[in-house]
């Protein structure tokens, strides 16, 4: 499987098909700053969000949340505590949930003891998200980060490249 390039970006309807979720699901949660685009967020007519691969990775994790009952506002308290940990520890991590709490489990230990409180507890292997995920978006469309760029002036360069053309 190939990986995801780092300097590669996914704009917001392959970022929602990628995590199986809806574009206004993916608007309410940048306005309201839960997985805002890393690499460009959208600046007014003409402009789009642009994802990275952990954006799209943190947004597929918050649909598996929800799907198992979890409300968003533990989601918040969870996605929060993997943006601190950063990209590279994530494939090690199972998220655990009693469908109350939001638990991260790094060894078999920690799976153990949280079970043993007798509730039914469901997991998420992040290692196994993100190599689907990786796998999907290999076949979406995506965009090369190009630095020094005006991101706020897409539309003209747009306009312009229509009238050179």
């Amino acid at each position: 499987m190939a990986r995801v390039p780092e300097d590669t970006g996914f704009r917001g309807p392959n970022a929602c098909k990628a995590a199986g979720i809806t574009y206004r699901q993916l608007d309410y949660w940048a306005r309201t700053q839960l997985v805002e685009p890393s690499i460009r967020d959208a600046s007014g007519s003409g402009t789009q969000r642009l994802y990275s691969f952990r954006d799209v990775l943190l947004l597929k994790i918050i649909k598996r949340l929800l799907d198992a009952g979890i409300s968003l506002q533990q989601i918040r308290t969870a996605i929060q505590h993997l943006r601190e940990r950063g990209t590279d520890d994530l494939t090690s991590v199972t998220l655990m949930s009693d469908g109350v709490s939001v638990y991260e489990c790094r060894s078999a230990d920690e799976v153990i003891d949280l079970l043993q409180g007798g509730q039914g507890v469901f997991g998420i292997a992040i290692g196994g998200v993100w190599r689907e995920i990786e796998g999907t978006l290999s076949d979406l469309p995506s965009e090369r980060i190009v630095t020094g760029a005006d991101p706020d002036d897409e539309l003209a360069a747009r306009r312009k490249a229509r009238r050179v053309g």
